[in-house]
This record gives C-alpha cells, sequence and structure tokens, in this order.
C-alpha cells in the first residue's frame, strides 16, 4: 500500500461537531438538533501529539484484511513508539509503505494484510526507518 498525499495538521484548527444523545436511524431524517447533547472537537479526540501527527492518503490493496482499503485516509502519529503487529507508516529503500510490523524469532518483517504479498523481512543492509504509528482509518463515502 503506497502513499499518495500527506497532510500536516493545522494544531491551530478546531473541528467542534454536534453530538447526540442517540443513534440516528440510516435512510429516515430525524430532527436531530433537539437531540444536540454538546460539540466534540475531533482533533482532540483523535489527536494525541498535534505537532508530530499527519493524515495520509493510501492507494492499494496490500491491507485490505487489516480494513485499509485502496483511497482511505489515515492518522499517522510519529510520537508513538511502534510495537509488535502495529501497522506503520515505513520507510523501505526510498518507497513509503504502510504494512503491519512484526517480530519473530528477533527478526522485524513488513507484513501485509493480504495473503498475494510475502512478508518482507528487514535487514541491517537496508534503507529502513517507521516513521509513524497509525492510530485511525477514514474511509471516504462516496
Amino acid at each position: 500500500m503506497k502513499v499518495v498525499e500527506m497532510y500536516r495538521l493545522k494544531p491551530e484548527a478546531k473541528l467542534k461537531l454536534p453530538l447526540l444523545l442517540f443513534r440516528t436511524p440510516a435512510g429516515y431524517p430525524s430532527p436531530a438538533d433537539d437531540y444536540i447533547e454538546e460539540r466534540i472537537d475531533l482533533n482532540k479526540k483523535l489527536i494525541k501529539h498535534p505537532e508530530t501527527t499527519y493524515f495520509v492518503r493510501v492507494i492499494g490493496d496490500s491491507m485490505i484484511e487489516a480494513r485499509i482499503y485502496d483511497g482511505d485516509y489515515l492518522i499517522v502519529d510519529r510520537a508513538l513508539e511502534p510495537d509488535n503487529n502495529d501497522i506503520v507508516l515505513a520507510v523501505l529503500n526510498g518507497e513509503i509503505t504502510v504494512k503491519r510490523l512484526v517480530k519473530k524469532a528477533k527478526r522485524w518483517y513488513l507484513v501485509a494484510a493480504n495473503p498475494n504479498y510475502p512478508p518482507c523481512e528487514i535487514t541491517p543492509e537496508m534503507d529502513f526507518e517507521v516513521w509513524g504509528k497509525v492510530t485511525y482509518i477514514f474511509h471516504p463515502v462516496e
């Protein structure tokens, strides 16, 4: 899975959306304004480290079993230390990719979430860096 766009978060940006007291049924309009409990700021709810957080858009099908699909947007936090089995944004030999970081028998691998792609063992000869940890996935609705 490749990154096609990357956006830096503007820490001063606020996005306050209504939080409703009830579940909204799909397909039937409701007078929702009568049920607004409060407004929530998605930046505060989703972003722990504004200075080190990025939004990226990805293409490809290598992470479909992790429910990351072609055209999705990811929130990537560079301040979080990735651990075994985390989904990461990595730079491997100059290519930016999204994969699962897996440790087996003291060796590290980048593993796709699609059986059509083999795991890639990270060796000392490779130019490799974990650039950030994926914290949220957004599927665009069209």
